[in-house]
């Protein structure tokens, strides 16, 4: 069924207040997107953004922080499938 067809009276007719009300609600939702857009760019502008020795000291930090998760993973793993093949073989 189609907006037109929603608006159809009893006698066949258009109903106009109907069209109106929808024709409000379609502008409604693009004004409220246009505003949400405003507001996102608007709470952007407010954010402190690290500067750039602050940004390669995090990123630094990370890049260690995984690798040494990784070693470990990587130690662990081998001492299981080690012991686990010790264990097979018996």
């Amino acid at each position: 069924m189609t907006n037109t067809d929603k608006t159809v009276g009893k006698a066949g007719k258009h109903n106009k207040k109907q069209d109106k009300k929808t024709e409000k609600k379609q502008g409604k939702k693009r004004l409220n997107l246009a505003h949400y857009f405003k507001e996102v760019l608007g709470e952007l502008k407010k954010l402190s953004w690290p500067t750039k020795k602050e940004l390669l000291n995090y990123t630094l930090t990370v890049v260690a922080f995984v690798l040494l998760m990784s070693a470990i993973i990587g130690i662990l793993d081998l001492i299981f499938s080690r012991g686990l093949g010790l264990l097979i073989n018996l």
